[in-house]
């Protein structure tokens, strides 16, 4: 296998298959302005995450489109996360080998590049996954934003007639509207305000639901739409068991270490082939097989 610049853009080019542009959905009118004090806000929130709150493991097949970046990205992920902080994904490629797979426990992240025989290992999980996917999510906040769950409100929020309640819950605003079929309340929407001169301010939104747990999610950071995406949930499966070897990565021998620079520089928000390891095109030696039956070392 060829090594040198642009394994990043090739993996992360073949994960999420660029397209050409097109015209994103509206987003979700959600209300605005001052409201009205609403002392039953954070009791309509509670119901709303009654579900969500119910959930410790959760395993799922995870659609992936929209655009990170300015490109149109496409993928399917398999995905499976665990409380209180353990995540771990796989890009699925149509034959062979996933195309990367990222485990977290904490705040420790292994991100294997299997086809190009290269690991990011022990990197920040929210600075990883935001230089491979665009968000920037640790395993707490992936597993709340895929189940549609918020941090607890505070006492009281705003009413927005009697469809609508907007809570505060640590540095986000949290939209729960009454399902019109049942009365009960569903947490629709959140936007989630920057902490950090650095950051960016993003929101999610939430539909197609299921049990009480949301099927659609639709992610967007605001106003520069970094990235817009659309996650679409299938082959659920809560609180099965997913042991601590979930969450660890087998490395092969022989892989190569790459930094966090380097994959942001060739990932999706990156200029898609810059981050180089040094070596000049065609070096690192012959093709390698896939990697069955090698003795690895643990990583992550």
């Amino acid at each position: 296998m060829t090594r040198g610049g642009g394994y990043g853009a090739r993996i992360i080019a073949a994960a999420l298959s660029i397209l050409a542009a097109a015209c994103a959905p509206s987003l979700m009118k959600l209300p605005g302005g001052p409201g009205r004090p609403a002392s039953d806000a954070a009791d309509a929130l509670t119901d709303a995450t009654a579900a969500c709150s119910a959930v410790s493991t959760i395993s799922a097949e995870v659609g992936v489109a929209g655009s990170v970046g300015g490109r149109r990205v496409r993928g399917r992920l398999l995905a499976g996360l665990a409380t209180p902080a353990s995540v771990r994904l796989e890009a699925v490629a149509p034959v062979g080998q996933p195309l990367f797979i990222l485990v977290a426990t904490g705040d420790d992240a292994t991100l294997l590049l299997p086809r190009d025989e290269r690991v990011l290992p022990h990197g920040q999980p929210s600075a990883v996954l935001e230089a491979v996917a665009g968000v920037p999510l640790d395993p707490i906040d992936l597993k709340a934003t895929l189940t549609g769950c918020s941090l607890p409100a505070t006492a009281n929020g705003r009413q927005f007639g009697n469809e609508w309640r907007v809570v505060t819950a640590g540095s986000s605003d949290v939209y729960v509207r009454r399902n019109p079929r049942d009365g009960r309340w569903q947490l629709v929407a959140a936007m989630h305000h920057a902490a950090a001169p650095t950051d960016r301010n993003w929101r999610a939104e939430y539909a197609d639901f299921e049990n009480g747990l949301p099927r659609s999610v639709r992610l967007t950071s605001a106003p520069d739409k970094q990235f817009d995406l659309r996650l679409t949930l299938s082959q659920v499966e809560l609180n099965t068991r997913l042991g601590p070897e979930v969450f660890r990565v087998e490395i092969p021998p022989g892989v190569e270490s790459i930094t966090l620079e380097e994959l942001k520089q060739s990932g999706p928000l990156g200029s898609g082939g810059s981050g180089r390891s040094g070596k000049p095109e065609g070096s690192g030696g012959s093709e390698r097989s896939g990697g069955s039956g090698r003795s690895g070392r643990s990583g992550g």
